[in-house]
């Protein structure tokens, strides 16, 4: 079952981050918030995934990697089209990676706090 909801949560990151980085490409208001937008997308993908963890590890660990790979992709499409250096797809992966574990710890924590 874990491995259903890591992939629900990076397919729901993944298809965000792909919208946002097409978006992004046409229009130069959305490309200036690529780096707050692309990790809330990874915040949120976490937070799919955390929602459905008993425990802190494998919601943090979860969420790091759905905000992780999502972002990946994502930044890979941008730097693709021309619109990121390179650099970013190793700076914006390990911060959507943190930002994705945090989202991760927030869901897990978030339907124990509303039960």
């Amino acid at each position: 079952m874990s491995g259903d909801s890591l992939l629900r949560a990076t397919l729901f990151g993944l298809v965000l981050q792909l919208v946002m980085v097409v978006a992004g490409h046409f229009s130069p208001a959305v490309a200036q918030f690529f780096a707050v937008g692309g990790m809330l997308i990874s915040l949120l993908a976490g937070l799919v995934h955390g929602r459905t963890r008993l425990t802190w590890g494998p919601a943090a660990a979860g969420g790091a990697v759905a905000g992780g790979a999502c972002a990946l992709l994502g930044i890979f499409v941008s730097w693709i089209l021309g619109d990121v250096p390179a650099m970013i797809l190793a700076l914006g992966t390990a911060m959507s990676a943190l930002t994705g574990a945090i989202g991760g710890l927030i869901g897990w924590r978030l339907p124990r706090v509303l039960a």
